[in-house]
């Protein structure tokens, strides 16, 4: 098996916790009231074209869409495409962000053929969870990951 690097881990240790209800002791003041991730912000300088892009690859049209902000639903969590916000520097320097897919390796090769670029190759991180990730092409990081030990529904 491969090792995993500690970026990576710490960074599917924070998509697990994050996914998660949250539930860190009994007492009132614990942070038992954290729900989970709820929203993604990806920066996006052609708000058009990135809404095109992101349609494509999520399959699905925007819920809100305004000049300043679009919103879609994916699978009950928010992608969010922010004309305002900064593209990490370099490219797809910004935080990991993974999308749960149920087959990896067509996900990827749907993303390239989009027009995003592998920033992480496919890897096999052990329990038969794999990960990658790609640039899109406004230079965010869009990460994949096949867990079959995890589900988003509990």
């Amino acid at each position: 098996m491969r090792s995993i690097s500690r970026p990576l881990l710490a960074a599917l240790a924070l998509v697990v916790l994050s996914l998660g209800a949250c539930t860190f002791g009994s007492d009132s003041d614990s942070l038992s009231h954290m729900q989970g991730l709820r929203t993604v912000v990806y920066a996006a300088p052609d708000l058009e074209s990135a809404k095109s892009w992101y349609t494509k690859a999520f399959g699905v049209q925007p819920y809100f869409d305004s000049p300043n902000y679009v919103g879609f639903d994916i699978g009950g969590y928010e992608l969010a495409l922010d004309p305002h916000a900064n593209v990490a520097q370099p490219p797809g320097a910004g935080p990991a962000v993974y999308w749960g897919v149920t087959d990896i390796e067509a996900e990827l090769e749907r993303l390239v053929a989009l027009g995003a670029t592998v920033k992480g190759p496919l890897q096999d991180v052990g329990g038969d969870i794999k990960v990658a990730s790609v640039l899109d092409p406004f230079g965010n990081r869009l990460g994949l990951i096949y867990n079959p030990h995890f589900s988003a529904n509990r």
